[in-house]
């Protein structure tokens, strides 16, 4: 067995592994970076570029169906090719997964180590049968994977998750998705405006990330004016039949109803990567899910020379986070046993769905209600909205009650991506209601829109 001694051993090839690899190294350390799967990010492979080519297909069909208001009529019917939208989609997908491999081939070979890394003790591993790398500290940056319910697997084939969805030939005839969460509702409502028969389940009033009721209730409305959307599913079976699914529930009614899919999409979850890592070699706490116990701010595991990063720890499963986290991790690898937080930035949140949902600063499920005031503002009147016909969405933003300090928002609507980008900046910088109002506004625009909930919420504050 090759024995490989470094300062720093990294395990996972993905955002959050090749950021702590890089850093580790920028510090002066000696490191090298263990991966036994691909090489490569979810979000170029499975995750948010294929998801936006897909989401982007179903925008351009839904609009072109859509012309009419304008007084645009287009001759005949919109129509969809499955195999050139996918051809695209896999086409696109490879070219950005190709922009991640090139840095990776610019790691030095000597660095990269392929195979399953498991712990032997704290910081010696064991990748599959051939290398033995000892270090004294470790990243685990693992990621994580689809957490699909055990009474799914028996559908076989036709069970897929959100991976699979990009590696299809064809759009499907039909599609149950279960989970209205980001993955699900972007997936249905994009495979739904491109022809495909989509259902969605669930088993909460949760739609998306959101925790603030009225926004929730609304965007619930919204969406399943759309397609057919059950939050609060009773499945009553579940059972493969020749190459399709037989589901049966019970409607808002009560009433039974029996459909079959062509395929079951669970977008149920996700777990972190942990298992097998042999982690009860290490001494450290585990919580529930398995994971390592660690700090949030400098990612390092009880007092061990182990961190984790990324989507491993779940703190916030996204790329810029993954990318952060990964360079701390890296950072606080190489200097230990002198570690330090690092940077935090204000928490945001986008789903790409039509209308948005945004999240930005404070969740409002986390707020006192006594400590904060709401202002409120319907996108159904606002002005550039209206001019676009995208005049649904309701936005909450919540301020301070005491100093007036801008705390977070939660809405639905439209360009809520680049809205939310605003606010989080304005959480960051630590600004107060007032002082966003003393900011530009141009005319029209649908940023006026937030002008109205920051109004409405000083008059709040004031009152």
């Amino acid at each position: 067995m090759k024995i490989v001694s470094t300062d720093v051993a990294v395990i996972g090839g993905g955002t959050a592994g090749l950021a702590a690899y890089r850093n580790a190294k920028a510090a002066g350390a000696r490191a090298v970076i263990i991966e036994d799967n691909t090489w490569g990010t979810t979000c170029a492979r499975v995750g948010c570029m294929p998801s936006k080519l897909l989401i982007a297909a179903a925008e351009a069909a839904y609009e072109a169906g859509h012309t009419a208001p304008f007084g645009v009529h287009i001759d005949g019917t919109v129509r969809i090719e499955g195999r050139e939208v996918m051809d695209r989609v896999r086409r696109e997908r490879d070219r950005f997964v190709g922009f991640v491999l090139r840095g990776v081939d610019n790691i030095p070979a000597e660095d990269k180590i392929e195979g399953r890394a498991r712990f032997i003790d704290k910081t010696t591993l064991a990748v599959d049968k051939h290398t033995q790398v000892q270090a004294t500290r470790v990243v685990i940056a693992t990621g994580s994977s689809p957490n699909v319910p055990e009474d799914f697997k028996r559908l076989g084939d036709r069970l897929v998750v959100n991976d699979d969805v990009f590696s299809w030939d064809d759009l499907p005839e039909s599609v149950a998705v279960f989970g209205p969460g980001v993955i699900g509702l972007e997936l249905a409502q994009a495979l739904h405006r491109l022809g495909v028969r989509a259902r969605v389940f669930g088993h909460s009033v949760h739609v998306g990330p959101l925790s603030d009721p009225a926004i929730r209730e609304y965007a619930t409305a919204a969406f399943a004016a759309e397609f057919p959307l059950h939050t609060e599913a009773q499945i009553r079976g579940m059972e493969r039949v020749g190459d399709r699914v037989a589901l049966t529930w019970l409607d808002a009614t009560g009433t039974e109803a029996t459909e079959h899919f062509e395929y079951v999409l669970a977008a149920t979850g996700r777990r972190a990567n942990v298992s097998g890592l042999g982690l009860e070699h290490t001494g450290l706490e585990l919580d529930a899910r398995g994971v390592p116990v660690f700090d949030c701010r400098t990612l390092q595991c009880g007092d061990s020379p182990i961190f984790i990063a990324g989507d491993a720890n779940n703190i916030l499963p996204l790329l810029h986070e993954a990318a952060d986290e990964g360079k701390t991790a890296g950072e606080n690898a190489a200097r230990w046993p002198t570690v330090k937080p690092g940077l935090r930035r204000a928490p945001i949140s986008v789903v790409f769905s039509d209308p948005q949902i945004a999240m930005v600063g404070e969740r409002f499920a986390d707020l006192e209600p006594e400590t904060f005031v709401t202002g409120e503002v319907s996108f159904e009147d606002q002005g550039r909205s209206r001019v676009m016909l995208k005049n649904r969405g309701l936005m909450h933003v919540y301020a301070d009650r005491a100093g007036g300090r801008f705390l977070g928002a939660e809405w639905i609507g439209p360009r809520a991506e680049n809205i939310a980008h605003l606010l989080a900046w304005a959480c960051q910088q630590d600004l107060t209601i007032a002082q966003m109002l003393d900011m530009p506004f141009y005319h029209p625009v649908i940023e006026e829109g937030l002008r109205t909930a920051l109004r409405d919420a000083a008059a709040k504050l004031a009152a």
